[in-house]
């Protein structure tokens, strides 16, 4: 048996890191490999905190492209060979004309919540314009989606299937920089890498809006290092590049932003 107190005692999603951990026991007991539903970056981050500690079961994360926000996690024993064409993903197009009535990402996955599936059953959505939007889910529910979704607002569409190479990918759009700061705390590098005021920054710290490699941040006086991310919701991603100290005992540290 897994030591579940033990490591449930670090993570956030308590709940979600609880099935997860049926799952490895399930995994070690059949020897078969099992899958997760869809999680999102701070479950993930706390599935793989977990599983970095144990020797037992391995795991490998995938929803359908590299940058995808949202992944299942595959689990087997450490015996086994692992990859990512064992994580079973199905992507659908979502297609109709929304020139005359344009919908969001949001109206996309209202419509698929809709219909009566949970959100764990959904991955990326991937909003296409005019011509509708793609989204990948859970394979068992591509048939079921076809007959029920139909309209997105007041747009009716079409529900199919699709393959992983039709996915309409787009890199995410990205600026790099550099700053230099008197310390490595989260909210001064952070308001540099956002491009906002340092008071700003600690009143969303303070609400709960900010996350450090997916954990949220308690601190504004939390050190960063080189390598960690930084999150705020509704503004985008901060990667954490290089640091140097200059001569003035100063940090110059390389920035990437996500938007």
């Amino acid at each position: 048996m897994l030591p579940r107190d033990e490591l449930l005692k670090s993570v956030e999603e308590r709940e979600t890191a609880s099935r997860i951990l049926d799952l490895a026991e399930q995994a070690i007991k059949t020897w078969e490999v099992v899958c997760s539903d869809f999680l999102s970056p701070p479950e993930l981050a706390d599935v793989e905190g977990m599983f970095a500690r144990l020797t037992e079961v391995q795991t490998i994360a995938w929803g359908g492209y590299p940058q995808a926000e949202r992944k299942r996690v595959a689990i087997a024993r450490s015996e086994l060979p692992l990859d990512t064409d064992q994580v079973a993903i199905a992507p659908i197009s979502m297609s109709g004309n929304f020139l005359f009535d344009p919908a969001t990402h949001r109206d996309f996955l209202g419509a698929l919540l809709g219909t009566g599936i949970v959100r764990e059953k959904v991955g990326d959505i991937i909003v296409l314009g005019d011509r509708g939007a793609q989204a990948i889910v859970v394979p068992e529910l591509v048939e079921f989606l076809g007959m029920q979704l139909t309209q997105v607002r007041s747009v009716p569409i079409k529900t199919q299937p699709i393959a992983v190479e039709d996915l309409k990918i787009r890199e995410p759009k990205k600026k790099e920089m550099t700053t230099v700061e008197a310390s490595m705390r989260l909210d001064a590098i952070a308001s540099a890498g956002f491009g906002m005021s340092r008071s700003k920054m600690v009143d969303l710290i303070n609400a709960g809006d900010v996350r450090v490699n997916w954990k949220e941040a308690k601190q504004a006086s939390y050190q960063l290092k080189a390598g960690d991310l930084v999150a705020i919701r509704g503004k985008g991603r901060l990667e954490i590049g290089d640091v140097a100290v200059t001569k003035k005992e100063r940090f110059r540290v390389q920035l990437t932003r996500f938007m």
